[in-house]
């Protein structure tokens, strides 16, 4: 998935229903993360993983990291 995908304007959280953002990872895969719930959702070979059991909850720290990233 890429930044400019027009997936990215409809994918939503399944717990909030509201948008996520795209953090692209080394390799292709990467995840989009909700910061309002610190949720993180897998990519897996370019689907978006979005059931609420393949959230995984990010720690505080690694949340702070997270926001830098997608302020740029």
């Amino acid at each position: 998935m890429k930044p400019d995908d027009p997936l990215l304007r409809i994918l939503a959280c399944p717990l909030d229903k509201q948008p996520l953002h795209l953090l692209t990872e080394a390799g292709g895969n990467g995840a989009l993360y909700n910061p309002r719930l610190r949720r993180r959702y897998p990519i897996v070979d370019g689907v978006p993983q979005l059931l609420p059991s393949s959230g995984e909850q990010i720690a505080e720290e690694e949340h702070r990291e997270l926001l830098k990233r997608i302020a740029r």
